[in-house]
């Protein structure tokens, strides 16, 4: 059922449209001016207007400019007894769906409200689909437009959403996240989707600067400015000029540095070691830490104001242990990369290994999972990566196979699938029941016989 507004200033005439409109099944309202007809439409949402040419004060082409500016999702007709070829053509090039000359018959008119109510319904099918065509290309591109960041886990989801949010903008972000989770990647993604792209992304692994020359290796410094100074060098911001500096392990930098990485981000300026006239700079800053900054502030080890200048924008990179329904994607895309850069073929994984891999536990995260395949695709034999050639140590926290009678072995991979299953739906039980191809009940069932309680669940999710 559509919603007609008739606006016509005569009122048998706007009565009778209301009318037949009414009959073929549509609500329908009538005013008696336009200026009754704009306020109409600003109390609820109309599919088409028909509207009477001929009006005072405000007539039917105003009332259609109105429409189009104000609620352009709403169809316009107009109707007149000055039925001219001109208004006609007026009336179309302004916007007009359609138009109809008075007097007319009923039928004729119902047969051209149906028609444009087809249309629009046409219309509007294909909008949509349009929409979710270019929704799902963004997905698909924004997905792949992240670089090395794989997955498309709920959280990894979240720091898609983050990194496209703040990418336009110019705001400090503070990357957290365990060793190997890929907060770099994060940093430079964030790099890739900006403004700057074309201009340099500068690392610098704060952890690794000399005490002593930290102050010069971010800020540079003039010749003579101390021993081994025999030329002026510039630091990693001048370096950054108009792009991204990432600050890796931003907790490692020493204080006394710290204060002047805050006028950077304060006043977009510095000195260079033994300079005499500030440097200005414009730099966008990402900073990454595995610590925790708050309490480092609390313990007098890093500056309060610096923190809040960087933390404007917090991205949390979850471990490998908190998404493993990524895991399978992962091994995906690290096999064919390093099938690529040491000119092998891509060999297919079992889905025994697969299993395997998607029980450990990963402490080194993807760091330690794209080493684990780059071992595997050169030490492997035949077509086929299994689960003995995974690079697990003895000793190691893993779910590998276990020993003992047969009964033993296949339980073990019993709680390995369920587990893998676990992982993929994220935690939820039916959806894991579902990927197993078993009841929900027998699930559960399993879950309590292997315990597999609550918290284990929780962990694969």
């Amino acid at each position: 059922m559509s919603r007609i507004l008739v606006i016509d200033d005569h009122e048998t005439m706007q009565s009778g449209v209301v009318l037949a409109m009414t009959r073929m099944g549509n609500e329908a309202f009538g005013v008696g001016s336009g200026a009754e007809g704009m306020e109409k439409l600003g109390e609820q949402a109309f599919d088409l207007v028909i509207t009477d040419y001929k009006m005072d004060a405000m007539d039917g082409l105003a009332v259609l400019e109105a429409v189009q500016k104000t609620y352009p999702d709403t169809d316009v007709m107009l109707m007149t007894a000055y039925g001219t070829i001109e208004i006609a053509v007026q009336a179309m090039k302004a916007g007009a769906v359609d138009f109809i000359a008075k007097p007319f018959p009923p039928e004729m008119l119902q047969v051209k409200v149906e028609s444009i109510l087809k249309y629009r319904k046409i219309r509007n099918e294909h909008q949509q689909l349009g929409e979710e065509n270019r929704y799902l290309r963004a997905e698909i591109e924004g997905r792949f437009n992240f670089g090395e960041l794989v997955g498309s886990s709920a959280k990894m989801a979240q720091v898609y959403n983050t990194v496209r949010k703040v990418a336009a903008t110019d705001s400090a972000v503070m990357v957290y996240g365990e060793s190997g989770t890929g907060k770099e990647l994060v940093a430079r993604a964030i790099h890739k989707e900006s403004g700057r792209h074309n201009a340099p992304f500068v690392k610098v692994n704060c952890g690794a600067l000399p005490k002593e020359l930290a102050g010069s290796e971010l800020f540079g410094h003039e010749k003579g400015a101390f021993t081994g100074a025999v030329r002026q060098k510039k630091g990693k911001f001048e370096l950054a000029e108009g792009g991204t500096i990432f600050l890796d392990e931003i907790g490692d930098l020493p204080l006394e540095v710290q204060v002047n990485l805050l006028r950077v981000l304060q006043e977009k300026e510095f000195d260079r070691v033994g300079g005499e006239h500030p440097v200005r700079v414009d730099v966008r800053v990402v900073a990454a830490t595995h610590r925790s900054l708050k309490k480092m502030v609390e313990e007098g080890r890093f500056r309060e104001d610096l923190f809040y200048r960087l933390e404007v924008i917090p991205i949390f990179v979850p471990p490998l242990r908190e998404r493993k329904g990524d895991i399978s994607e992962l091994v995906e895309h690290f096999l064919h990369k390093k099938s690529g850069e040491m000119n092998r073929p891509v060999k297919q994984i079992t889905p025994s290994a697969m299993t395997s891999l998607m029980g450990y536990r990963w402490p080194g995260n993807v760091r330690e999972l794209e080493n684990a395949v780059e071992r595997m695709v050169v030490l492997s034999e035949g077509a086929e990566i299994d689960w003995v050639d995974l690079p697990f140590e003895e000793g190691q926290e893993s779910d590998l196979q276990e020993d003992g009678p047969l009964t033993q072995q296949m339980e073990a991979l019993e709680k390995r699938l369920i587990r893998q299953a676990l992982a993929e739906a994220e935690g939820v039980k039916t959806r894991a029941a579902s990927l197993l191809g078993v009841k929900t009940s027998a699930l559960y069932y399993k879950l309590e016989k292997y315990g597999l309680g609550d918290g284990e669940t929780e962990e694969a999710s």
